[in-house]
């Protein structure tokens, strides 16, 4: 399947847990975004060319079940495990004051790594994402025991392929309010049903994931004092905008900036709006909006 050419030039980097492809286009700061579950960079690929005039923006794929070339048999893929691999890859490209941009798994992801390996975070902008208690959402749970069934995950893979069955609740359907083309439900889940080793990493993922880790976080949030910006959808399903003001009482020097006419993929629902955000954010005295045509 092709990917998305928004994000500019494909690289990668060998970690000791595996291997991370990633893209990269702009110059200027660093900003660096972190996917969910069952997505890949492709789901920045909206926001990336209204922020590349301005910023470096480095979209890496990260084992969350839609990489495609899948980490080695004993990587650590706990939510901890997986904090580490954005901290290695942030080593490895020698990358200071990033501007870490996540949504759903990755914002619980991103809020452990800034409370545990915050040097290289200059600032952090969460979208709508799992929090507190709240990782998975209740809804996303049963992925958790289904895991426990030989070849399910394939099964599910190959049926929610279908964009009929993409559509439903519990697969992107919540997710986003318009649906996405089959090239990028092809980017998102192509490489689960043809790769066993993919299916092997996110079986690990999705039986690693446990509230206990958000809220181990949330109670050292409060030694990030670097900026932190809640852009958060207003009509999420999963994600309530309650969590996004709490963790802006818990950080510092939070502010939320609820987004409107999406559900927890803004990136798919309204790129320009989130991007104009996140540039105002990452550096006002350089980062604007610019229109593309």
């Amino acid at each position: 399947m092709a990917r998305s050419e928004e994000l500019g030039t494909q690289l990668e980097v060998k970690l000791p847990p595996g291997t991370i492809r990633y893209r990269e286009r702009g110059q200027g700061a660093p900003i660096v975004f972190v996917h969910g579950l069952l997505v890949n960079g492709d789901l920045w690929r909206k926001v990336v060319p209204h922020l590349a005039a301005d910023f470096r923006c480095i979209t890496p794929d990260w084992p969350l079940g839609s990489h495609d070339v899948a980490m080695s048999a004993d990587a650590d893929l706990t939510p901890p495990g997986l904090a580490d691999i954005i901290a290695d890859f942030l080593a490895a490209l020698d990358l200071n004051g990033v501007t870490l941009i996540a949504n759903d798994t990755g914002g619980a992801l991103s809020q452990i790594l800034v409370t545990e390996r915050p040097d290289r975070i200059g600032r952090l902008v969460l979208t709508s994402c799992d929090a507190f208690n709240n990782f998975f959402p209740i809804a996303f749970r049963p992925l958790q025991w289904i895991t426990r069934v030989p070849g399910a995950v394939a099964v599910i893979a190959r049926a929610v392929r279908r964009p009929a069955l993409s559509r439903m609740p519990l697969a992107y359907g919540w997710l986003t309010k318009r649906p996405f083309g089959d090239d990028v439900l092809g980017s998102y889940l192509d490489a689960a049903i043809r790769d066993a080793g993919v299916r092997r990493d996110v079986t690990k993922v999705l039986r690693g994931v446990s509230p206990r880790y958000t809220l181990a976080a949330a109670e050292k949030l409060h030694r990030f004092d670097r900026p932190v910006l809640l852009a958060w959808s207003r009509e999420d399903r999963f994600f309530p905008l309650a969590h996004a003001h709490e963790l802006a009482r818990r950080f510092p020097r939070a502010k939320v900036e609820p987004i409107d006419d999406c559900y927890t993929f803004s990136p798919e629902d309204q790129p320009q709006k989130l991007a104009a955000q996140i540039a105002a954010f990452a550096g006002p005295e350089r980062g604007h909006l610019r229109a593309i045509g």
